[in-house]
């Protein structure tokens, strides 16, 4: 049976196919579906984990018990379970393991652009790069033959293009491979330096043996065509390239992108006239071509930053006929080319009509001397204007650390500046505990705001521990937060749990943290607005302004509501967009916006 999906969608279904029998993942755009999609097939446990080493770790420890198990991320996320990785590359598997690390070429949702690429020398397993939907589905499968072939971690690394893109998928049975026999072996599966030492050589045999297969596997390979240019490419590079050089080039394909075929490149390259390396973001590829001797074309004409595109590939190599209206470009009309640079106006992100967060943002916006250490979630868009609070985002977690580590470089300094940190609810159960750990056993001045809107909102509501249910849609024990942070030694009377949508009861709590000299922890609790239940319990509900009462003073702009809009010079709310939160009529100062309809 063959059927239309997204590269997560195969992937998930060739973990299926493939007897995968536990996964695990944080989720993380463009990786999420990945999980959620697994949890359609039944004979697969699946979780949501705090975090992406945890997830790691849990797929390692099913591995090393004999079942074969992955785990899913995207870019970033490898770099918080890099500590099991590099280690399980050393122990080796039981069962199959599989790694995903979906990159984000282009920073669609990320903080940064790094090429995962360079995880697999560097840890020192193998790694697949799969091109279209089909072939996420066939190598995730095959991921969990080499990986216990060859005895390690294997590395699928795919993109935001191949994990949104949809393609035909051949569908196949599952294959019923079972949980293998645990065997104990201290020697294998515990990492002491005499272990590991003798494991880091066993790893350096295993990487000779890959580098064979690497030659002489179907998954790299060599399509002819005319041989006055050969490219040599891999991911959805080659697709593009397809697309700008048709028949007009031979390709060197690269499905496993380490270790690298080096003998296979160097047929390739000695069969025709003159090489181009074509791949997204750092030369990973060229990098390793140059250094076989290879004379090649690359990176000196296309960019470093951003993801390509045929258009792209099409003006770096075909300067002459780019602007020339109607001239064929490969086997694509120039026109095409055109239309593919022409710009989108932008829409700048804001803060959902309702959202929770507005509040504490429009209060901590009235504080002059305060810097606010900002942290990755829908509260990351407190840095827009018209609240524009948030000084400084790193990573999961690190509001929290280097709102710390401000505080005191403030103190030793003599600066008087307050800091506050805001973090979400799932954030703060990823890495975020860590860090108020930190903050409260060194003594910290510190004010975390502790964003409770009871999902994991800005990768599409996905539950964690907080919210009582598992990824699977089980009933779950809540983690509550203000006994979390009564555990790690908050005082109590440094402890605030307001409502964002009281604004009066909010800007009292900003004002407490304020004037303390103690670690202090504000945490508003409302669900996200967004979410099922809360649309269809304000179902009805919305605000509106009475023109008559109405002042023209804008200050119920302030909060920076999409919902709130100028005609002329008269705000209006936009009674589709409304989500009935109230904080304009809290703003108003003239009992100029009232409530229509009542809560269900």
């Amino acid at each position: 049976m063959k059927k239309l999906l997204t590269g997560n969608e195969a992937i998930a279904r060739g973990a299926y196919e493939a007897g995968c029998t536990v996964a695990a993942a944080y989720p993380g755009t463009p990786s999420t579906e990945i999980l959620e999609n697994i949890t359609n097939y039944q004979e697969i446990y699946s979780e949501w984990s705090p975090n992406e080493k945890v997830a790691v770790e849990v797929a390692s420890g099913a591995a090393i018990a004999g079942a074969r198990a992955l785990a899913a991320m995207k870019h970033v996320g490898l770099n918080v379970a890099a500590d099991p990785l590099f280690t399980m590359a050393y122990e080796g598997v039981n069962g199959g393991l599989v790694i995903v690390t979906a990159d984000d070429p282009g920073t669609h949702s990320s903080q940064n652009e790094q090429d995962n690429r360079y995880y697999a020398p560097h840890a020192k397993v193998l790694m697949l790069e799969p091109a279209d939907s089909q072939e996420c589905k066939d190598f995730t499968k095959l991921a969990f033959h080499l990986s216990e072939e060859f005895d390690t971690p294997v590395l699928l690394r795919v993109t935001t293009r191949i994990c949104h893109s949809k393609s035909v998928v051949e569908l196949e049975e599952r294959e019923e491979v079972g949980v293998k026999a645990y065997h104990k072996d201290v020697k294998k599966y515990a990492m002491t330096p005499a272990h590991a030492k003798a494991r880091h050589l066993v790893v350096e045999d295993k990487l000779l043996r890959l580098r064979e297969y690497s030659n002489s596997t179907a998954l790299n390979k060599i399509e002819w065509g005319e041989k006055k240019i050969g490219i040599i490419t891999s991911g959805i590079s080659y697709q593009y390239a397809r697309e700008v050089f048709g028949e007009t080039a031979s390709y060197l394909k690269l499905g496993l992108t380490y270790p690298l075929p080096d003998k296979l490149i160097q047929e390739f390259a000695q069969a025709v006239e003159q090489v181009l390396i074509i791949e997204e973001n750092d030369p990973y590829l060229e990098t390793y071509v140059k250094s076989l001797g290879i004379k090649c074309r690359g990176k000196e004409l296309l960019p470093l930053c951003d993801e390509l595109n045929p258009g792209i590939i099409r003006r770096a190599f075909f300067p002459e006929e780019a602007g020339k209206n109607g001239a064929v470009l490969g086997n694509v009309d120039a026109n095409a080319a055109d239309m593919e640079s022409l710009q989108v106006p932008s829409r700048p992100p804001v803060l959902c009509a309702g959202c929770p967060h507005r509040g504490i943002f429009f209060a901590l916006s009235k504080l002059k001397d305060v810097v606010v250490s900002g942290d990755i979630g829908c509260y990351t868009l407190g840095l827009m204007p018209p609240l524009e609070v948030t000084d400084t985002v790193i990573c999961m977690g690190a509001s929290i650390s280097a709102g710390h580590g401000m505080e005191k470089a403030f103190q030793q300094g003599g600066v008087e500046k307050k800091v506050f940190s805001c973090i979400g609810d799932s954030t703060f159960f990823h890495s975020g505990i860590t860090g108020l750990i930190d903050a409260v056993y060194n003594q910290s001045n510190l004010k975390i705001v502790i964003l409770d809107n009871r999902i994991t909102a800005m990768t599409g509501h996905q539950e964690n521990p907080g919210t009582g249910k598992t990824l699977q849609g089980e009933k779950a024990p809540i983690i509550e937060i203000e006994q979390l942070v009564r555990a790690v030694g908050v005082k109590e009377e440094n402890i605030r749990v307001v409502n964002p949508y009281n604004l009066a009861a909010t800007e009292q709590a900003v004002r407490d943290a304020y004037t303390a000299t103690e670690p202090f922890v504000i945490i508003t609790k409302r669900p996200c607005a967004l979410l099922k239940e809360v649309r269809q319990a304000r179902s009805g509900q919305f605000y509106v302004i009475d023109a008559e009462k109405c002042k023209q003073c804008k200050a119920c702009l302030r909060i920076g509501c999409p919902a709130l809009a100028l005609k002329g010079e008269q705000v209006i709310i936009e009674r589709e967009m409304c989500n009935s939160c109230g904080l304009c009529q809290q703003v108003c100062k003239f009992a100029a916006i009232t409530k229509v309809g009542e809560e269900k």
